[in-house]
């Protein structure tokens, strides 16, 4: 067991509802328009492939898929979706769980590397990529640039999301890398619910070197899956590192 919090079925129930921002078309088809390129006729894998947002497209464009997850409810709720034989999938955590055979493609989306909080378990999730990768293969993360600059003086938390409906606030530890997620959904009937979430951030330049501890190269980075040039100013990263 890795450092990852295991989401429960209460969570898994609604991760679809509530994450129905990034099952929307103009978020996830430039996501599977990229990794369909990069996989071509090879196989895929996905690391933290949850209930199947992007895995699941992804092999109805004919690409061969699996998956590895932690949390075995949300493995149940992409299995409403797709049995088995069409997507196997692997409970396990994806800092050492071994899937067979060798892939043209691994990918991690939307920030989830964060879900390990610990560097040496992050650098293993890089080596358990390579170890998967044929020669040629390539390794492919999303992930937020830390906002830092957005942490006033003394301030504990930066806002993420303010809407009508939800409320994001991070706060961070700027020792241990560890930030904490904390959510307020406002219900039908008026009242709030809140959640919270634990991760590691990373810089893009600490990914590069678990990239190398892992032998594996840097091929490209971009601002997002359209291919947005990458800046001092980007907030996010499309990070490819290809196995020699």
């Amino acid at each position: 067991m890795t450092s990852s919090e295991v989401w429960d079925e209460e969570t898994a129930e609604r991760y679809d509802a509530s994450s129905a921002e990034m099952f929307a078309p103009d978020a996830l088809n430039p996501a599977v328009d990229f990794l369909a390129r990069l996989a071509g006729t090879g196989p895929a894998l996905e690391f933290a492939v949850g209930t199947g947002r992007v895995a699941i497209p992804l092999a109805a464009r004919g690409v061969p898929v699996a998956g590895i997850e932690l949390s075995a409810p949300m493995v149940a709720q992409l299995r409403r979706k797709a049995d088995q034989a069409t997507l196997p999938v692997l409970i396990g955590d994806m800092a050492t769980t071994r899937a067979r055979g060798e892939f043209s493609l691994v990918y991690l989306v939307w920030n989830s590397i964060s879900n390990l909080r610990t560097q040496p378990e992050q650098v293993e999730c890089f080596r358990n990529a390579a170890r998967h990768l044929r020669p040629g293969g390539r390794f492919v993360i999303e992930l937020w640039v830390p906002p830092l600059r957005r942490l006033p003086p003394g301030a504990p938390a930066v806002p993420m999301v303010i809407g009508d409906e939800h409320l994001i606030f991070d706060t961070y530890d700027l020792v241990t890398q560890q930030c904490r997620s904390h959510h307020y959904w406002r219900q039908a009937d008026g009242s709030m619910r809140y959640g919270s979430g634990n991760f590691r951030y990373i810089w893009p330049a600490e990914c590069d070197l678990m990239a190398q501890l892992a032998g594996l190269e840097l091929e490209d980075r971009f601002a997002d899956w359209h291919g947005t040039p990458f800046t001092a100013d980007s907030q996010s990263h499309v990070s490819v590192w290809r196995k020699p």
